[in-house]
């Protein structure tokens, strides 16, 4: 570049920068365009569940309903829902028909699962689905309080905290956690390997795990077993194939 021009450069930026300040311009932005594209809503649009329906349910019509919603979602049918409506809805009371003791695997989302909207069901996660001081009363709070007329403990195969017990994992507040889950594990009778790689013991492991937890809701609140008794509630349990996202129901 010669000198010539460097000073007529110059000159030129200097001035367009001066009238661009003395006329207190700002150079604009461009801004993205946004389209917005609606997508329709096909299906049932189901609104959240009032108090009245909810006490017009029977614990068998919750129990089916469960299994109804089940059967959409291995059908990829999950219902539509307004879930903005929902939100509003629900935000002043709520009426669900169950609560779910579920682990708390990514991989098993509940609701969907089920196909339960905003508001329809409880659900209390912890890794191997086992019963505590808090969950039992959360449990107590979901029926006696709130109505709710099933507690479903749900377990899933390849339950990675089944798998720890077994293996006797030893690791910070993860070894105590783990030793809710052992007496499920003592109570499998089977003659072949008591290990985490037999996939056939950790079913059954899980299987013992999910009636234990049953037992101890039942013997560690008299509240849900006095319901129970009533007819109020049932409490049952279930196990998520990970492979088809069947429920298999252990009534």
């Amino acid at each position: 570049m010669n000198h010539t021009f460097k000073i007529t450069f110059l000159a030129f930026v200097f001035v367009s920068f001066t009238a661009c300040k003395q006329e207190n311009k700002t150079i604009p932005t461009l801004q993205p365009t946004q389209v917005v594209v609606e997508k329709p809503i096909t299906g049932l649009v189901e609104d959240v569940i009032t108090k009245e329906q909810q006490k017009a349910l029977t614990p068998d019509m919750v129990i089916q309903s469960l299994k109804d919603g089940n059967v959409r979602f291995t059908n990829n049918d999950l219902t539509a829902r307004n879930h903005s409506q929902q939100v509003r809805n629900s935000s002043l009371s709520q009426h669900p028909k169950a609560i779910i003791l579920s682990c708390i695997d990514s991989r098993v989302p509940v609701e969907d699962v089920f196909d339960r909207g905003i508001g329809g069901i409880f659900v209390a996660r912890v890794a191997g689905n086992f019963s505590n001081e808090d969950i039992l009363g959360s449990m107590e709070y979901a029926c006696k309080v709130s109505g709710s007329k099933l507690v479903l403990v749900l377990g899933h195969e390849y339950c990675g905290a089944i798998k720890a017990s077994i293996d006797d994992v030893q690791l910070g507040n993860i070894t105590p956690m783990l030793q809710k889950i052992k007496p499920a594990i003592d109570n499998v009778v089977y003659d072949g390997e008591r290990n985490s790689n037999n996939e056939k013991f950790v079913h059954l492991v899980c299987e013992s795990n999910i009636e234990n937890t049953m037992n101890q809701i039942r013997l560690n609140s008299p509240i849900l077993k006095d319901m129970e008794a009533n007819g109020d509630i049932k409490i049952i349990g279930g196990i998520y194939n990970m492979s088809t996202g069947l429920v298999e129901w252990l009534e």
